[in-house]
């Protein structure tokens, strides 16, 4: 058992985590079936203009980034100065129109794609989150949307979109104060709290980072003004990188964010559009072979690739509804 947990234990920490936190039913229910069987496998696998204004955006002479395996199809990718980059992106957000606070009898509809490693099956998914947590629907294989009650899990992450937009709205627009808050939320440094797992300290850099990616994943009602601050707060954080260039799940290019830090097997890009600077979903690269639990084959080969999009996050009145 021991090992089993290591293994698994090691095997989350390799796990990407894109923006599509909303996901709750579909993690929720893995878990019980997981639990079921004795073990906890946590959180749920996750794998979150610049172009427009060229002369603005040269390439930087920062130390070069280790090389990453190129798959075949997968266009070149050059690193940007991401002070720039962010900059430009405060600017942008800031000029977008507000939305209003959805109400609780709201839905968010969320569509979405997955890749996974080692295969060229795409699968697509969708998604409908009451505003106040308490419903989800998604379609089954005949098509028809299926409405099913959420039961709660104190010692889940998860938020409720309702949840998410009242802690989101909490925060100050002063990009240091937001960096501050965000650090210190005691939310994303106790939980999830997961049976059998050792919880391990986070570096402040990394869980700041995590968080406001998650903030930008979940677009639908985010406050331009806050938006602008995440940008500016994100380019406080020292080792955030941007590559243009990257691709997602979609086939669709964008602007790679990523943490540089202590991680030598992978890296995961969260990625923008390069106009808007919209969330466009997540892409992961194994650097070199990932060995688990003591297997002669590697769970993961030197370029393999893990990447998701995210097609459509809006608000509607009723499941099934799609804008």
């Amino acid at each position: 058992m021991d090992d089993d947990l290591r293994s698994l234990r090691e095997w989350r920490a390799e796990i990407p985590e894109p923006g599509q936190e909303w996901t709750i039913p579909q993690r929720r229910r893995m878990l019980t079936r997981i639990r079921g069987r004795g073990l906890t496998l946590g959180r749920r696998l996750l794998l979150v203009g610049a172009l427009g204004a060229a002369t603005a955006l040269a390439v930087t002479t920062l130390p070069p980034a280790p090389p990453i395996p190129n798959p075949a199809n997968t266009p070149p990718v050059a690193q940007l100065d991401s002070s720039v980059v962010l900059a430009h992106a405060a600017e942008v957000a800031g000029r977008r129109k507000g939305d209003q606070v959805p109400l609780p009898t709201q839905w968010h509809y969320t569509k979405t794609l997955d890749k996974q490693p080692n295969s060229d099956t795409v699968t697509t998914s969708e998604g409908w989150m009451r505003y106040d947590g308490r419903q989800h629907a998604n379609v089954d294989r005949g098509g028809k949307v299926v409405v099913s009650t959420i039961s709660p899990d104190p010692g889940d992450d998860d938020l409720s979109p309702q949840q998410y937009d009242a802690k989101l709205r909490e925060l100050p627009t002063d990009p240091k104060k937001l960096l501050a808050k965000v650090t210190a939320d005691r939310h994303w440094i106790d939980y999830p709290k997961e049976e059998g797992v050792t919880k391990s300290p986070e570096p402040d850099a990394d869980r700041a980072y995590r968080v406001i990616m998650l903030y930008l994943s979940r677009y639908g009602t985010m406050p331009p003004r806050l938006e602008a601050a995440m940008f500016r707060a994100l380019a406080l954080i020292s080792g955030v990188r941007i590559e243009q260039g990257v691709s997602d799940a979609a086939g669709r290019t964008g602007l790679g964010i990523w943490m540089e830090g202590t991680d030598t097997i992978s890296r995961t890009y969260h990625i923008l559009d390069r106009d808007t600077y919209r969330y466009l979903g997540t892409r992961a690269v194994w650097l070199r072979d990932r060995f688990l639990g003591g297997e002669s084959e590697p769970a993961f080969r030197k370029g393999s690739v893990w990447s998701t999009a995210l097609l459509s996050s809006m608000i509607v009145n009723r499941p099934g509804r799609r804008g």
